[in-house]
């Protein structure tokens, strides 16, 4: 199997708390756009924001990926960009590694108020391949998309 690291190296490991999650079954371009979202936020804040998306009250800003993405009231103004959806299954997955790395930070005795996100990255995981057969001798590909999330705090102040 292969070793897997962080995708940064930071070096005062005494003030930073770090978590991560494999094999997420939401595509790498929903994942992409929490990401780019949340980081530098502080974490409770990025929790409040994930748990709106959720509720489908905030929605997340499609940056790259926003080929006929409707745009949504309240974007332009919070992130300056109008265009955005409400990715609710990739929200309930970030949030858990939120809470997971809230809970590393709390366990390495930092406070948890003061923890900004400093580094979130999300990369592609596996792709299970699967075909349907049809009619004539003929298949149709049903891949399904993974991918990987991993997060670091910082604590600041």
């Amino acid at each position: 199997m292969p070793t897997w690291h962080y995708s940064v190296k930071l070096e005062d490991e005494s003030k930073i708390a770090k978590a991560v999650r494999y094999d997420i079954p939401v595509s790498i371009k929903y994942m992409r756009e929490i990401a780019k979202t949340i980081k530098g936020m502080k974490l409770d804040s990025a929790i409040k924001f994930l748990e709106d998306v959720v509720k489908l009250k905030q929605p997340v800003p499609f940056r790259r990926y926003h080929g006929k993405v409707s745009h949504k009231r309240g974007l332009a103004d919070r992130f300056k960009w109008p265009a955005g959806r409400y990715p609710v299954k990739g929200a309930k997955y970030a949030l858990e590694v939120l809470r997971n790395v809230r809970a590393n930070a709390e366990n390495k005795g930092l406070d948890p108020g003061k923890l900004i996100i400093v580094h979130v990255a999300a990369h592609k995981g596996i792709t299970l391949k699967r075909y349907m057969p049809r009619a004539f001798g003929r298949a149709t590909p049903k891949f399904r998309r993974m991918s990987n999330l991993e997060v670091i705090v910082k604590e600041v102040g």
